[in-house]
């Protein structure tokens, strides 16, 4: 086989070079953001344009080989690598062009949110996305993309006003609302499973100013901080949002207010008063610093696991099992993390597009981040069994982008049955072979 795919990729005359595992950089170019995922690819293709995306395409599917999509590279399961078949790092398409009369931005499938942010954030415009500046554009927008921004603007799907999509057979194609209204449609939500998507567009939205809240809370404190703020932010408009993460280090809490800024000292200084023993302050942070900030504690080649779900809010249930299972951490890196929601995603209906989750009024995490393989037993188990007890059975669907488990029935209960069976006709009519298989998969309708 790796003959076959060797021989298919040197008969497409491809621009750019085809890294194998005899070349001086492989092991450079085989890792991925989670160290867990340690594959090895029988070869690594950086495209320099879209022909060379059409011809990798269809050299992997005439060989039959596994077909991994990489981006930012930080898929939690490891699914932007693989063994014994071939990587698409899309990362040297990165460019991104601004058109300031149309208030829109076309992006590179392989730029990451840092590059996105730092060409429009200093044009005064914002695109709402993540939060780790290393993640990928790509792979965040295809699953939804939730972020600072998103209470204002909602998910980075809703600012997406077409995409360049080369397909399973090979073909280059633009998908918008007008164009292929059901794809567009299935790939606002759905993940990588119908082609490799080489440029977005989005529209921009004004940034303006914001004033930043950061605050620790000592964890025996956590009860009284995470029950307070529950209240607070109900009382609060969409140019606000908060997060908060729980470790043995204590409870986060971090408050963004992008609105009128006469009121922000007001709406904010509350969140460090939570409870006793608060240490931090509010200050006016640059939104590139906002978004990089905890680039460094999820840095390249750390061990990762991560699941997560919806909340209505935050109940007392919850607020106990949070301290139970940092109390139970195996690990200083094991956290908790939720991120409110709410407001502009709520505008958007349900059905509209493929993610699923829209009334929720927050996202959590069980994230256990540690470095050495002899604790990945008891870290992984960890993040499952943490997950297990936050997770709310009322709720139905779940965020793809989050998800350290794959599996047949991962996709089914994040996106719902109705959801799933429009996706799986999608799925076959645009990759009836299941070539693009490594994501959190739809499988072709029969």
């Amino acid at each position: 086989m790796s003959n076959s795919l060797l021989d298919e990729l040197s008969a497409a005359a491809l621009r750019c070079p085809v890294i194998t595992p005899d070349h001086q950089d492989y092991d450079r170019y085989r890792k991925v953001w989670n160290g867990v995922a340690d594959r090895r690819p029988l070869a690594i293709v950086r495209p320099l344009d879209v022909e060379d995306v059409r011809k990798a395409v269809r050299a992997a599917a005439a060989a039959g080989v596994l077909l991994a999509v990489r981006g930012g590279g930080h898929s939690l399961p490891g699914l932007s690598t693989c063994d014994d078949g071939l990587v698409l790092d899309m990362s040297l398409l990165n460019s991104i062009t601004i058109d300031r009369d149309a208030r829109t931005v076309e992006v590179g499938g392989g730029a990451l949110l840092g590059d996105l942010d730092r060409a429009t954030v200093p044009e005064g415009y914002v695109v709402p996305a993540g939060v780790i500046s290393h993640t990928g554009v790509a792979g965040l927008t295809l699953g939804g993309g939730m972020g600072w921004a998103s209470r204002k603007y909602g998910l980075t799907i809703d600012s997406l006003l077409g995409a360049e999509i080369v397909t399973a057979a090979g073909d280059v194609i633009w998908v918008s609302a007008t164009s292929d209204p059901e794809l567009f449609w299935g790939i606002r939500g759905g993940g990588g499973n119908f082609g490799v998507v080489t440029r977005f567009k989005f529209k921009l939205h004004p940034l303006g100013r914001i004033l930043v809240g950061q605050w620790n809370y000592p964890m025996e404190n956590a009860r009284q901080v995470l029950s307070a703020l529950r209240g607070l932010v109900r009382e609060q408009s969409r140019d606000f949002s908060a997060s908060f993460t729980a470790s043995q280090s204590g409870v986060n809490v971090t408050a963004v207010w992008s609105g009128d800024a006469a009121r922000a000292q007001s709406v904010l200084a509350p969140f460090g008063a939570l409870a006793n023993g608060a240490s931090g302050s509010v200050e006016r942070l640059p939104y590139l610093s906002l978004q990089s900030r905890n680039d460094e504690d999820f840095a390249w080649s750390r061990r990762y696991y991560a699941k997560g779900g919806f909340w209505s809010d935050i109940s007392d249930g919850a607020i106990e099992d949070i301290v139970e299972a940092i109390a139970s951490a195996p690990t200083p890196g094991c956290e908790i993390y939720a991120i409110q929601l709410g407001g502009a995603i709520c505008d958007v209906p349900d059905d509209a597009t493929a993610y699923t989750g829209r009334s929720a009024g927050y996202y959590w995490l069980s994230e256990p981040v540690w470095d050495t393989i002899a604790d990945d037993d008891r870290c992984i188990a960890w993040g499952r069994a943490t997950a297990h007890a936050l997770s709310d059975p009322s709720i139905t669907g779940n965020y793809v982008n989050e998800l350290g488990e794959t599996g047949s029935n991962v996709a089914r209960d994040a996106y719902g049955p109705a959801k799933y069976q429009r996706l799986a006709r999608l799925k076959a009519r645009l990759d009836p072979q299941n070539l693009f298989r490594l994501n959190q998969n739809i499988k072709p309708q029969e």
